[in-house]
């Protein structure tokens, strides 16, 4: 039985998403190649001598360029089962099987890709017999006390959140850690970078986050031993950094703990960074100067916005006052913050725009935030929980299968305006390389402009080196 596990982009990190399935695939029989096509050419050989090809689809992104491989695929190898699996494969499911898509999983999806491949009658015509071996389910400590945990234990037959228990990743074939993204340091110096998963889901409902439609408020742990053993085997290949990919680290704040003094304890010069939501900063407070003794790079939290009502209509579960009291925490004992936003969003307008860069300038976060973060418009996926809201509804379009995205215009095209506006400021800099302080100097003075203003843009010296604050070199996109 011949599998292939194809990602198409996740992030600049070597794909966990691959690694993962991967063991489970080979210790059931088959023979897996991985392809990452962010780094590695589109193997023709590896598709034409497949039986089972699975696509991972992490983010809407990673989604649209695997539909534009279908085709170059069916032709290639039109007998093969095709599989897409990961968040965005079960909320795109009509339309992926309008493509000709046999099997979609989404959730927990390892036990799932072998079943799949067992079942379609390639594996039964294989030659050499492949035979799933199924792990004990159930074995692990579930950290969601969540009430919709009920409600997402029977999701669609596509979406599996049974409670497996993982293997170590298999990280053979994938191209080298040396290969993706690195962590840039002040200085200039440079770490390689692996990357691993101790959790997955989330137990919040955050209105705009496309993990909810699929979790529904309930999260997975990756055992510590299997994290800390995935570490463990990326540092001997040449991993100076760990980037957490779990969409909320404190989910499970003790977990957390483990993996990270474990980590400390037997890697001291290994570095690490977290992405953790403001509300779980302020409560879990008292644990900050445990990330930073521990060799946190950094933390990364989804700030999304400094106004007040856009927070409330996202669900986010903090204020722009919760979000200052993280920055002065942070800043107070030298852990560093990478604020995360959505900042054109149905309820943004100019004036809270030019808001969201002077609190930047003020709080001295401009230097830790990537242009693109100044640039995102929000999406709304299917099944999303904005369109709980009348005001959404009634700016949203149909759905569109091929865009993935319910389409809206802003109210007032003026915002529209400076969003492209931004969005082509912060794609020229990236290909023509220019410096952070540049690249914000001309999105403050595009939006003072829209808003009628002459306001020069703020002297910012330690943005002239792009190193002054730790930040990897693939900038974070969706």
């Amino acid at each position: 039985m011949n599998v292939v596990l194809i990602s198409a982009y996740e992030l600049g990190r070597q794909p966990f998403g691959l690694a993962s399935p991967a063991a489970w695939l080979r210790r059931a029989g088959a023979h897996v190649d991985c392809l990452d096509l962010s780094r590695d050419d589109f193997r023709e050989d590896a598709i034409r001598a497949a039986d089972f090809i699975a696509f991972y689809v992490p983010m809407h992104t990673a989604t649209r360029l695997a539909v534009l491989l279908l085709d170059p695929v069916r032709r290639l190898n039109p007998r093969a089962h095709i599989c897409f699996y990961g968040l965005y494969a079960p909320m795109n499911e009509s339309y992926l099987r309008s493509l000709g898509v046999n099997s979609i999983l989404g959730g927990e999806f390892e036990e799932g890709l072998v079943a799949q491949a067992s079942a379609c009658p390639e594996a039964r015509r294989a030659s050499a017999p492949f035979q799933p071996d199924r792990p004990a389910v159930g074995s692990q400590h579930n950290l969601s006390a969540n009430p919709l945990a009920d409600r997402a234990s029977a999701p669609a037959s596509s979406i599996s959140l049974a409670r497996q228990s993982f293997l170590l990743p298999d990280r053979c074939g994938l191209p080298s850690l040396d290969r993706y993204a690195h962590l840039r340091l002040p200085g200039g110096t440079h770490r390689i970078v692996g990357y691993t998963e101790a959790t997955r889901g989330c137990k919040h409902l955050c209105r705009h986050c496309p993990i909810v439609p699929v979790y529904r408020g309930v999260f997975r742990v990756v055992s510590p031993d299997v994290v800390l053993a995935d570490i463990r085997q990326q540092v001997a290949a040449g991993a100076q950094h760990i980037t957490f990919g779990d969409p909320d680290f404190f989910n499970g704040p003790r977990h957390a703990l483990e993996i990270i003094e474990a980590l400390h304890n037997e890697f001291p010069g290994v570095t690490y960074d977290v992405t953790i939501k403001i509300e779980h900063l302020l409560k879990h407070a008292d644990l900050l100067p445990v990330l930073r003794d521990t060799g946190c790079a950094f933390v990364v939290t989804a700030a999304e916005s400094v106004d007040d009502a856009i927070l409330e209509r996202l669900a986010k579960g903090h204020t722009r006052a919760d979000f200052l009291n993280v920055v002065a925490r942070c800043r107070e004992i030298g852990l560093p913050l990478q604020p995360t936003f959505v900042p054109f969003t149905p309820w943004t307008t100019i004036e809270n725009y030019c808001e969201l860069l002077r609190v930047l300038v003020e709080e001295d976060l401009a230097p830790s935030v990537a242009p693109i973060q100044l640039a995102i418009r929000l999406l709304i996926p299917a099944g999303s929980l904005l369109l709980d809201l009348p005001e959404v509804r009634r700016i949203a379009g149909p759905f569109d299968a091929q865009g993935l995205v319910h389409p809206w215009r802003h109210p007032d095209p003026l915002v529209d305006t400076l969003a492209e506006e931004v969005q082509r400021i912060v794609e020229h800099a990236e290909k023509a390389g220019r410096s952070r302080d540049k690249v914000f100097a001309e999105i403050w003075n595009a939006a003072h402009a829209a808003a009628g203003l002459h306001v020069p843009a703020p002297q910012l010296p330690v943005l002239v080196s792009r190193a002054a604050v730790p930040f990897l070199t693939e900038p974070w996109y969706c």
